[in-house]
């Protein structure tokens, strides 16, 4: 007698079932990768302006093949380090929520004190002192009336910047300090290990900045009081004196960058410095420091430095007017700033 059919079965399961996954990843993979995904973005945001200077520098070569020779490269340094000096301060401004337009007058104000006493009392070293006392009056006149006073930032040093114009024009009496001592041009002219003076200066300066930001505690409160002012003061940051100090660093910033080009050029007078805020704001902006505050560093600013440097560079070297470099300046400080308001808002 034949026994009943037993049904076959497979081995393998049913297609859904829990043996064969019928997705294309598992879903660990997927979010691995997404996460990959999400790191690489925001390396490439990070340093997006790093990419642009050396597709610049780059290009720079191309057009003119004496682009990196030695010569050059220390005669570009030399030429921007006032403006890198600046920028080094205005990147603690901006970060903790400020702006000043004023380091342009300040500037003109250092190199005509600067000149000015030099020649009246042929001692460098007092003119020198009188320069930064300047500076540090200017800046700090700016951060009371911002601090303390709640008034503000570009309203105060706009005025303030009015202030100090007529002040450099009093006391030169409208008139350039013209100084032919070879001790006054020492600042400017003195070369350490064949480099000039002012590209050691402007080293030295970045790298106490960089440190200064973001490795002291000093810093992290910069960044507090920029990203959220009134949470720094409830959790009991000295805004006031953070503030006030930001704009004292770039009032002697300013009066030290006039004083290095006034030993250059062997005169110091009051009609100059008419670009250099917005120079030094497009370097920061440029570099991807934030307006907005809370955000930024340093060495942004030096890619910012090298980036304008190296398209003035390149216009210069290539016989391009100067209206067009302010045009190009322009349009690329705008460009900056919208980025970084279109990439806040992708964060939010």
């Amino acid at each position: 007698m034949s026994s009943p059919a037993v049904p076959t079965t497979s081995s393998a399961p049913p297609s859904g079932g829990p043996g064969v996954p019928t997705g294309p990843e598992h879903p660990a993979d997927s979010a691995a990768a997404t996460g990959r995904a999400a790191r690489v973005r925001a390396l490439a945001l990070r340093y997006s302006m790093l990419w642009v200077l050396v597709a610049l520098v780059l290009a720079a070569t191309v057009l003119y093949p004496g682009f990196l020779q030695l010569a050059n490269v220390q005669d570009i340094l030399t030429q921007n380090a006032a403006v890198g000096l600046i920028a080094v301060a205005m990147t603690f401004v901006i970060i903790s929520g400020g702006f000043d337009l004023s380091v342009g007058a300040t500037y003109a104000l250092g190199a005509t004190v600067f000149a000015g006493v030099t020649k009246s009392t042929g001692s460098v070293v007092l003119a020198g002192g009188c320069a930064l006392l300047a500076g540090v009056a200017v800046g700090a006149a700016n951060g009371t009336i911002i601090a303390r006073w709640k008034v503000n930032p570009f309203v105060t040093t706009l005025g303030m910047s009015s202030v100090i114009s007529g002040l450099a024009y009093v006391y030169s009496n409208s008139a350039p300090f013209i100084v032919d001592g070879i001790s006054f041009q020492y600042l400017a002219l003195t070369a350490v290990a064949g480099v000039p003076l002012p590209i050691w200066i402007l080293l030295v300066v970045f790298l106490a900045g960089a440190v200064l930001l973001s490795q002291t505690g000093y810093g992290r409160n910069i960044y507090a009081i920029g990203g959220n002012e009134e949470a720094g003061r409830l959790s009991g940051l000295r805004v006031p004196w953070l503030v006030g100090s930001a704009y004292v660093m770039t009032g002697v910033a300013a009066a030290l960058a006039g004083m290095m080009d006034a030993s250059r050029l062997g005169v110091g007078q009051a009609d100059v410095g008419a670009t250099v805020a917005l120079d030094t704001i497009a370097v920061v902006v440029v570099g991807g420091t934030s307006l907005r505050g809370g955000e930024g560093a340093v060495w942004r600013s030096g890619v910012g430095l090298l980036i304008l440097a190296t398209l003035t560079n390149v216009f210069y070297s290539l016989n391009i007017s100067q209206h067009w470099q302010l045009i190009a300046k322009g349009t690329i400080v705008v460009a900056a700033v919208a980025l970084d308001s279109l990439l806040r808002r992708r964060r939010t």
